[in-house]
Formats: structure tokens, sequence, C-alpha cells
């Protein structure tokens, strides 16, 4: 990979998510808004039966790892979910984000200002690991390349991505990109790819989430005006690094 590009795409990132804050768009994302609480609530609710049915109800021994854990809220929902701390490992390439999930999380989490296409872990080291909205942050296609081929090499050779991440554009916002599954299976090759449709398209979302929770979910069952997908991507011999 080209230095100079991914050193490029790197600060074009960084420089999006300071300009993101600077803004205040978090504040849409907030617990004080009722469809951002919803859609919590569903991907928490889905990521829980892929985890279940993949694993069982016991992640004492399962590594996970986590790219893009941001101020770490996800791990935290691992420990609720049953894995122990010192299992968890989360990335991110925003050095704040990582400060606050270090305030956030138990210590024994392992936390590390890192980019996710150059992984310091072993080949090998996860049961599992995290994407949610990681991908669509990145516009470089030979840099999301290098992300997926790192995801495969450290995950273990029957371990899997819990992959979360939207596929429609968001035309108010240049700095992301949805992803089709069909990039996602080239992303991944060789790999098992299931995907189901979840999430009402944020700003419906909030405008729902403001009138009726029933309407809410509703609305998100019939899948139509969906815009992340939300599933598993088994690793296979093929796909092994």
């Amino acid at each position: 990979m080209d230095e100079i590009v991914q050193q490029g795409e790197l600060s074009r990132i960084r420089s999006a998510y300071e300009h993101r804050q600077a803004c205040r768009w978090d504040r849409r994302y907030t617990i004080a808004e009722k469809g951002n609480v919803l859609r919590t609530e569903e991907v928490q609710r889905h990521m829980l039966d892929l985890i279940v049915s993949r694993f069982g109800s016991d992640l004492s021994g399962t590594r996970i790892l986590e790219v893009g854990c941001g101020s770490g809220y996800w791990l935290r929902q691992l420990i609720q979910w049953g894995a122990p701390p010192a299992n968890l490992f989360g990335v991110d390439l925003l050095a704040d984000r990582i400060a606050a999930a270090r305030e956030l999380c138990p210590s024994a989490v392992h936390l590390d200002c890192a980019d996710a296409s150059r992984l310091r872990f072993s080949d090998g080291s996860f049961d599992v690991v995290l994407q949610l909205t990681v991908f669509t942050s990145v516009l470089d296609a030979g840099i999301k390349k290098a992300i997926a081929g790192d995801i495969l090499r450290v995950l273990k050779p029957d371990g899997c991505v819990l992959w979360y991440d939207f596929f429609a554009n968001n035309p108010s916002n240049p700095d992301v990109r949805g992803i089709s599954k069909k990039e996602i299976q080239r992303l991944f090759p060789g790999c098992r790819v299931q995907l189901q449709r979840v999430t009402l398209a944020p700003p419906l979302g909030r405008l729902l989430g403001k009138i009726s929770s029933g309407a809410y979910r509703a609305m998100s069952a019939m899948k139509v005006l969906c815009t992340h997908y939300l599933g598993i991507i088994e690793k296979s011999s093929a796909s092994a690094h």
C-alpha cells in the first residue's frame, strides 16, 4: 500500500471526526434521542442473538477484538453479556476516544490507539472481531481491503466478524460511503457472509422515536426503510492468510 495514500486517508478520517465533534453532530446519537435508544436496543438484541447462536451463553473463553471501538460502548456491553474484560481488546484511530474508553472500561480491557489496517496482534489471535460503522468511514478502496485482510489474519481459522454498517449513502455527509453486500463479499473472499437489514434510516428513526416507540419498531420490522446490514462473516480455510 502506498504510504502517502495511507497517511492521507488516515489524516482525512481524523479531520472528518474532528469536524463532526466541532459541529456537535454526535448530539443526535445521544440517549437524549429516543430514536437512537431504540436503534441501539435493536442492534443489541440482534447482536446478542448472533453471539448466542454462535458461541452459546458462555463467553468466558472467547477472545474478542473491536476495531474502531470508540469510547468502548460495545466492549462494556460484551462484559454485561459475560465476556471477561481480560479477553476484550479494542483499537481506535482517534486518541481521544481511546482515552475515553480507558476512563470508562475496566482496567483489564486492552485498549490501543492504532490503525486497523496494521493490527499489532499475532495471526489467529481472536474468536471474534467486531466492526461497527468503520468501513463506511474509509473511502480509499486499498485501505478498506487492507483492514479486511488484517481482520481475517488475526481471526482464528473458525473465527467470525460481527458486522454492523450502513449500505445506503448519506447525501448530507460526503465523509462516509455506504458499503454494499457485493463489496463486503469482495473484501472477505472465501468467507460465508450472512447479513440482515436493520435500523431505520436515521432521520426517520429520530422522528418516529419522538412520536411512538411502537411505530418505530413496526416500521423497522418491515425492513423496507432500513439502511444497515448486521450479521456474521465466517472465516474459512479459503480466506486464511
